[in-house]
């Protein structure tokens, strides 16, 4: 999800009435509670992966009231697809887990629907992933998917994803988690603050948040933390090779290209923390909406 623009992270927290005309037509925002938050977590590396226990494990830790609702298998570059079967197989292994034998979004909509019936949760949160999702990651991701699932049914979303610009390793991604869900608690802690009674952000409006992989062990504090938009960037050059028979061989490269100064490839870079506000939908704004109608200006079917 391309943004044109971006508002300082402090100005996002604050406008929830100025960026409501431009939002999607959802239900309104839930009004966030004083205490403690009811949280349905969910992901796309599947229910057992190790970011989303350990999400589990650190939001509960902070008081919050979790419920896992996510995808039965690995469900990773599944972006937002949902609804693909006239039947899904869903299992409740233990007390507070759900997993869906589906998509993110698939997970999030059985979610609110059904584990959730009747009083939505306060906020989704999807993560944390295991790698980046950052410039075009982020576009087919998974788990930024099952943030937009939550934001088209009107419930506030972050996706969470540790990783670097390059192939995860997998020791250090899994030890720089531990970093990322501290950080998560505290900008969470942060909504919950400026919300006053309010919602947690504005109507329509989601965070992709991407967490660096800092030091040797992946376990360092990052330098920093960033608002940045989406790096218009593939990242990933996919390679065709005729195997003679009718198929082809598929490999995958990373393709790192100069990083767009404010961006989220940028700042995960430089061991900062992209905080990225996204939308649910695929509009750029009113420049672009009045130049697509000059361009079709005069037409006629």
């Amino acid at each position: 999800m391309r943004r044109k623009r971006v508002l300082p992270l402090a100005a996002l927290l604050l406008c929830t009435p100025a960026l409501a005309g431009t939002a999607p037509a959802v239900a309104a925002p839930r009004t966030a509670p004083a205490g403690p938050l009811r949280i349905l977590l969910t992901n796309d590396d599947g229910y057992n992966a190790p970011g989303i226990r350990k999400a589990f494990e650190r939001l509960t830790a902070a008081g919050h009231d979790v419920t896992i609702v996510a995808p039965l298998t690995n469900q990773s570059g599944t972006g937002t697809k949902m609804l693909s079967g006239p039947s899904i197989t869903v299992k409740h292994p233990e007390p507070k887990v759900w997993a869906v034998d589906g998509t993110p979004g698939d997970s999030v909509a059985f979610g609110l629907a059904e584990v959730f019936a009747g009083d939505a949760p306060d906020l989704v949160v999807s993560g944390t992933n295991f790698g980046p999702n950052v410039a075009g990651l982020a576009t087919h991701s998974g788990t930024v998917g099952g943030a937009v699932a939550a934001l088209e049914h009107g419930v506030p979303a972050i996706a969470l994803s540790t990783g670097g610009v390059t192939a995860p390793d997998p020791v250090t991604t899994v030890n720089a988690m531990g970093p990322t869900l501290d950080f998560a608690v505290k900008l969470i802690d942060r909504l919950r603050t400026r919300a006053r009674s309010g919602s947690l952000l504005p109507k329509g409006v989601g965070l992709n948040v991407n967490h660096p992989v800092v030091g040797a062990d992946g376990k360092g504090t990052a330098s920093g933390v960033a608002a940045t938009f989406q790096d218009p960037q593939t990242l990933l050059e996919p390679d065709f090779t005729d195997a003679g028979d009718g198929t082809w061989k598929v490999t995958v490269k990373v393709d790192l290209r100069p990083a767009a100064k404010g961006g989220d490839v940028e700042a995960v870079t430089a061991d900062r923390i992209a905080v990225s506000p996204m939308s649910p939908n695929w509009n750029t704004g009113p420049v672009d909406q009045a130049v697509t109608s000059a361009l079709i200006a005069g037409l006629r079917p």
